[in-house]
């Protein structure tokens, strides 16, 4: 029998408002690993993904544990792959325009609506190489899901850890929802009434840019979320959003560019306004649920 003692969130007073996101080519405009990882172990960018889904197809292999694998093999003789090796690779991941400056400003936002934000990272790269962003380190994030390694008593990878990939994103979300955020914490399967649940799915936001997305942003569009579709505004063309509009799987699109004043920063304080009035609405509904029950 499990006895740890969970640290877990409590139902504020006030609403909160959780924007969950993917983070390559939604927060950067390309694979974390491609970004000076892959080519730190002399492979072509387009030659290591080709082997790496050529070694998870030949042994019915998830794609995530193969890039993990394909990094641990090809670090030996070149590095020890450590922990602080990837952070040092993700303080050069390079970000969209105004993200350095998103996550506070949008959290000083939702205050002066007197919503709480809190920010998330779900997403299939490497965790470590997300601690290692200057985002990160300033404490832009709540939680980062992700995948890692496991490290023995030297601090060398040798396993890993946990493997995050589309399907088994969801999780994250029913954790953020109820406010148990570690992910060992069996809570999360607890039943909690409505009026108890800390972030109900309508006051939870994904940002994401492709299909590896769409199993959280389908959860998040049905149970009355925000899900929003990014593509990159250099080049890259709509097709994908479109797409996912027209099967149901978002509810809006726009540029990754996170700088003040820019569609998706007036997008997402448009969805903080509406949580704000939404949710007295919703509160004064309890409220007379309660008095009605009490007057039975």
């Amino acid at each position: 029998m499990n006895t740890t003692a969970y640290e877990r969130k409590k139902k504020e007073k006030q609403p909160v408002l959780a924007i969950c996101y993917d983070f390559d080519k939604t927060l950067s405009p390309d694979d974390m690993q491609a970004q000076g990882y892959i080519q730190s172990v002399g492979y072509d960018v387009a030659d290591f993904w080709k082997e790496t889904n050529e070694l998870s197809e030949a042994n019915d292999m998830d794609r995530n544990l193969a890039y993990m694998y394909k990094m641990f093999m090809e670090s030996r003789g070149n590095f020890y792959l450590k922990k602080e090796t990837l952070q040092e690779y993700g303080s050069k991941v390079k970000l969209f325009p105004g993200v350095t400056e998103w996550f506070e400003r949008i959290r000083a936002y939702g205050k002066e609506q007197g919503v709480i934000i809190e920010h998330y990272i779900i997403s299939s790269g490497l965790k470590e190489m997300i601690e290692g962003t200057s985002v990160a380190k300033a404490g832009a994030f709540e939680k980062i899901y992700a995948s890692s390694f496991f490290y023995d008593e030297k601090g060398i990878a040798i396993w890993p850890a946990q493997v995050v990939n589309y399907t088994n994103k969801t999780q994250y979300l029913f954790r953020i929802e109820k406010g148990v955020l570690d992910i060992n914490d069996p809570g999360v399967n607890t039943f909690f009434p409505p009026d108890e649940i800390r972030v109900p799915f309508r006051n939870i936001v994904y940002i994401g840019d492709s299909d590896t997305d769409i199993p959280c942003m389908k959860l998040v569009h049905v149970y009355g979320g925000h899900a929003i579709g990014v593509y990159n505004p250099e080049g890259e063309n709509k097709t994908k959003v479109y797409n996912m509009l027209r099967d149901g799987r978002i509810r809006h699109f726009a540029p990754a560019d996170y700088r003040e004043g820019k569609e998706l920063d007036l997008l997402v304080k448009e969805i903080i306004n509406y949580t704000a009035s939404n949710e007295a609405l919703v509160s004064k509904h309890f409220e007379q649920q309660k008095e009605m029950k009490q007057a039975e």
